[in-house]
């Protein structure tokens, strides 16, 4: 029996999920979480063959619990399951730990293939990303500003560049206004620019956001 968590917080997408592995997998067993604090308590109180994880979700993000996840149980294969662009995020959740990146509007075939990917012990990539990656290993002086911040900095950022304020990023994160305004002057600082408008406009540019 293979045991995996579908960790979204959208019940739909969890169903939609299941059905996909019951449909195309044989002797398959899935639980189910909403946020990042339910994932690490069944990671904590269940043996898990797989963790399916979204990176959007309310409080801690999935990129976030990354390192927690790592500690509780290295040998747990993530396959990240995201609608964020594979190019800026696929490469940070591997740097993270996960086995593996695939958008949600991946066909179900993908999907099944990404899954025995990693539970054989691989990683999975799309060729897209694959060439990505090989493209920034061959050309490592020449990165963007954003690939300097940590995991945390680089979240803020987009959610800033989607037009969020301090305040809604602050309650989205259960953090405080005062910790967010810290981030967003780190960020500043790194990125060389002076408003939040200059974020934007560099999220935008960069497509960091759909």
């Amino acid at each position: 029996m293979i045991k995996v968590l579908l960790a979204d917080d959208h019940a739909i997408v969890r169903g939609g999920l299941k059905e996909i592995l019951l449909r195309h997998m044989e002797s398959v067993e899935c639980g189910e979480a909403e946020n990042a604090e339910q994932v690490l308590a069944l990671v904590r109180e269940h043996p898990w063959d797989l963790l399916i994880l979204d990176i959007t979700m309310p409080g801690r993000s999935g990129l976030d619990i990354l390192a927690d996840l790592k500690q509780l149980r290295p040998e747990l294969p993530v396959l990240v399951l995201s609608m964020l662009p594979e190019d800026q995020f696929g490469k940070r959740v591997l740097r993270a730990g996960a086995s593996g990146y695939l958008k949600k509007e991946s066909a179900p075939e993908e999907l099944i293939q990404a899954i025995r990917k990693v539970l054989s012990g691989g990683r999975y990539v799309s060729p897209a990303l694959a060439e990505k990656i090989v493209l920034d290993l061959n050309d490592g002086a020449n990165l963007p500003l954003h690939e300097g911040l940590s995991a945390r900095e680089f979240e803020i950022l987009v959610m800033l560049g989607s037009g969020k304020t301090v305040s809604q990023i602050a309650e989205e994160l259960h953090l405080s206004v005062t910790t967010i305004s810290t981030y967003r002057a780190r960020i500043l600082e790194k990125m060389n620019m002076s408003t939040t408008a200059e974020l934007m406009r560099y999220v935008f540019r960069n497509h960091l956001v759909d």
